[in-house]
């Protein structure tokens, strides 16, 4: 009983201690489960970085050399491009290769793996996220984006591209006009992109050493500017590509640093800079007469060009040529001693009118981008330079913008030939001795330039075979100058320049002094290829970007291409087999036409053409008179690319004008995209002076006060309408003498002219072949108009024809 009653007494107690037992094994288990869990995370971070290592990847020993690194990653890359290799893990050990040369091709690096094992995932963080790849288990559990590479902080990764981001506006209006100036290096990147991550390093590397070299850079994130991505061709991401001259070119290789520089300097033209020697550098720098152009001679010890210059070269290709003399060489010690150059130290020398004596000079013992613009923006132009184009003429002389602003330019005109050229090195002799930023001093040859000698001499017969000096002041952008001709012909004596010195003192206080006033023409483009030679360079390098596309881009990329060649050859096939057939019936059918010759012949009595058949029949020129009916369709609503040609006449000069007009533009009938009609001077005088109001100095309007308002004469003017764009060009005729013709002379009726108003009526008026000669250059007019190169006056909207 005792032993029962002891045993009751510790029933309870015992069944009470053995409840923190169980609740000790749960926590035991709890425990040791928390500390696997993070054993494991331990030890796949530390296998995720011991399992990379480059020496493995590449198959090469630690003792290799950089010799052995390359030729060990070419030939890795040859074989495992995913380009080439269609195995699903191609891009995954192509990038690990990529990367294991990007390690070990650099030695610190190398260095750096070879010591602690570190492959460089975390350079150019802080050092404090550095230590910080795991906080403290009782704070939270934190796992290092590196661990699983995904870029959940994006922020940080792309902060250093923010300021490089593009926009599609912003690409179309700057970036591509900018191209013409600079190379761009573009980057398509967007998020959740695991490949953008192991190209970064490289990238910024690469950004931070060609950006201050001139080259621009671009960031596009696909994401969010799919519209521009599109437009560029990046169909993945990451892609690198370059912009020059308004042209893409896709980046291929690998991601390293020296493939990045090789496809930059790959974009820029071959021809930039000539290499100099003693034997060539003679002729290099006699050229200035020919290319109208200054020359700049770089002298450094570098075997190859340095980037820098080529990028230089290439920014002022249009204002300088450049060559690079290497001082090392044998063969250039005559050079370095004729202009004393220090073989230590780069020099740049820029060479005007005067081969012997450089121009200008700087010397640096490190180039820098800004030293070098400011030095050659000073120097973009010859002491007196020949305006061989309109564009050159602008920026020599440009408009006026305020009194204090003033530009004077005091121009030669003269001939070509050893006769004119102790008058032309009279003329840079004093330009030499009065460099001033207010004048700038310029030549022409009269022969060149006809009609801008022309307008400022006006035929006088004391310049005639003589050279003549003139100050002008530009006033707009439509050709309007004042400007003043020395009284007597230049002839480079003492005498002429103390008279130019004076006239030149005398405008700092009386601008006044320019009392001639004048419209200039454009200027020829002496410089510019032939027709010939543009075509062929534009089907060079249409051929050169077909055979890029074919060995390069995706088939996503070349179906465009691809379309057209079979389009091509669709239709080529199709006119044969419609040709064959064609051949036959005519045979079968060959007495018909002779039956039908009566029909055509009153066809041809009709007023106008039927709107099927557009071509022009052999003979005729479809003019239609310009009236309120037909303004709407002609003019208003023309589809786009279509324009109307339109002639101002009156009633008595109805006839004449409208055989001349036929005569001048029968040639351009074969285009559909060109209308010709007639405008009554008669009906619509207010609505042709509303109109060439917004042609300003070209096309000068009287004041509606003056009582020869409605005297004014615009018969024989054209005026070429693009309903679409709001904008037209304007002809003026040609106002000379009788040249020959009589008056009252009478001509017979040219077949070439078919219209309703004018079938029936004799040209038979006084001063008809006068009348003609209004439109004698209209045929070069039109040429003009087809080239796009006449001045287009833009108006808001079309007024109604009253």
């Amino acid at each position: 009983r005792e032993a029962g009653r002891r045993s009751r007494k510790r029933g309870p107690g015992a069944r009470s201690a053995e409840l923190p037992k169980g609740r000790e094994m749960e926590l035991k288990k709890l425990s040791i489960s928390l500390v696997v869990v993070l054993v494991l995370v331990l030890v796949l971070q530390i296998l995720s970085a011991v399992d990379f290592d480059p020496y493995r990847i590449l198959g090469i020993s630690r003792t290799s050399s950089q010799a052995d690194i390359k030729k060990a990653y070419k030939k890795l890359a040859r074989e495992w491009h995913p380009d080439k290799n269609k195995d699903p893990g191609a891009e995954d050990k192509f990038i690990q290769i990529s990367k294991a040369y990007e390690i070990l091709s650099n030695e610190e690096k190398r260095s750096n793996f070879d010591r602690y094992g570190d492959v460089g995932e975390n350079q150019g963080y802080p050092q404090q996220q550095q230590h910080r790849q795991f906080h403290h288990f009782h704070e939270s559990f934190y796992f290092d984006e590196s661990f699983f590479h995904f870029p959940f902080n994006s922020e940080r990764r792309d902060s250093s591209d923010e300021k490089y981001l593009l926009h599609f506006s912003h690409y179309v209006n700057e970036i591509v006009p900018d191209s013409f100036k600079k190379p761009y290096l573009i980057k398509i990147t967007s998020d959740w992109c695991f490949s953008c991550i192991h190209i970064e390093p490289v990238w910024k590397e690469v950004v931070q050493e060609l950006e201050v070299l001139g080259v621009g850079i671009g960031v596009v994130h696909a994401g969010y500017e799919r519209r521009l991505a599109h437009h560029l061709g990046a169909h993945s991401t990451p892609s690198i590509l370059g912009l020059i001259n308004g042209k893409i070119s896709f980046f291929h290789n690998a991601v390293i640093r020296e493939n990045l520089r090789q496809f930059v300097e790959s974009l820029l033209p071959g021809n930039l800079i000539e290499k100099i020697t003693d034997k060539n550098y003679v002729r290099f720098l006699s050229n200035w007469k020919k290319e109208n152009k200054p020359h700049v001679l770089l002298f450094d010890h570098m075997p190859v060009v340095p980037l820098l210059y080529k990028l230089t070269a290439f920014a002022y290709r249009d204002y300088l040529s450049f060559g690079y003399v290497y001082v090392g060489l044998r063969g250039t010690e005559e050079l370095s001693r004729q202009y004393n150059i220090n073989v230590y130290t780069p020099t740049m020398m820029i060479f005007k009118e005067h081969i012997d004596k450089p121009a200008d000079v700087i010397q640096a013992r490190e180039m820098k981008k800004q030293l070098i613009d400011d030095f050659l923006s000073q120097n973009k132009f010859l002491l007196a330079a020949r305006l061989t184009s309109q564009k050159l003429f602008r920026e020599l002389c440009p408009v006026k913008k305020s009194h204090r602003q003033r530009k004077y330019c005091v121009v030669l005109l003269t001939g070509e030939g050893d006769k004119f050229a102790k008058t032309y090195e009279a003329f840079v002799a004093f330009a030499l001795a009065n460099t001033k930023d207010t004048v700038r001093f310029v030549h022409i040859y009269n022969d060149r330039q006809r009609d801008f000698a022309h307008a400022l001499l006006m035929n006088d017969e004391k310049y005639w075979g003589k050279s003549a000096v003139a100050i002008l002041e530009r006033r707009n952008n439509v050709g309007r100058v004042v400007y003043k001709i020395l009284e007597d012909a230049w002839k480079g004596s003492e005498e002429d320049n103390f008279m130019l010195l004076d006239l030149l003192a005398q405008l700092r206080t009386d601008p006044g002094l320019l009392s001639s006033d004048t419209v200039l023409p454009d200027l020829n483009d002496e410089l510019a290829p032939v027709f010939f030679l543009r075509w062929l360079y534009s089907a060079i390098e249409y051929v050169s970007d077909c055979w890029d596309s074919v060995f390069h881009n995706n088939w996503r990329e070349m179906m465009p291409l691809l379309s057209l060649i079979f389009s091509a050859l669709f239709i080529l096939f199709g006119t044969v087999i419609v040709q064959a057939f064609s051949d036959s019936s005519d045979e079968r059918d060959s007495p018909l036409p002779q039956k039908e010759e009566p029909n055509e012949n009153n066809e041809k009595n009709d007023t106008t053409f039927s709107k099927e058949n557009r071509i022009p029949k052999k003979g005729f020129v479809e003019v239609t008179e310009l009236t309120d009916v037909t303004y709407t369709s002609n003019l208003v609503r023309l589809r786009p690319g279509h324009m109307n040609v339109v002639l101002i006449l009156s009633n008595p000069t109805k006839t004449s004008l409208l055989q001349k007009f036929a005569l001048e533009v029968y040639t351009f009938t074969g285009s559909s995209c060109l209308h010709f009609s007639f405008l009554s001077l008669d009906k619509h005088r207010e609505w042709l002076e509303y109109l060439l109001e917004f042609a300003q100095d070209a096309a000068p309007i009287p004041n509606q006060y003056d009582k020869h308002f409605l005297e004014r004469d615009y018969t024989g003017y054209v005026l070429a309408l693009n309903g679409h764009k709001k904008y037209f060009c304007l002809f003026k005729p040609h106002r000379s003498g009788d040249e020959g013709g009589t008056v009252g002379s009478c001509e017979d009726y040219d077949p070439l002219l078919h219209t309703g108003e004018a079938r029936g009526k004799s040209s038979c008026s006084p001063g008809s072949k006068q009348v003609k000669n209004k439109l004698s250059k209209l045929s070069l007019w039109m040429e003009r108009l087809l080239e796009g190169s006449l001045q287009r006056f833009y108006i808001p909207s079309w007024p109604a024809l009253d």
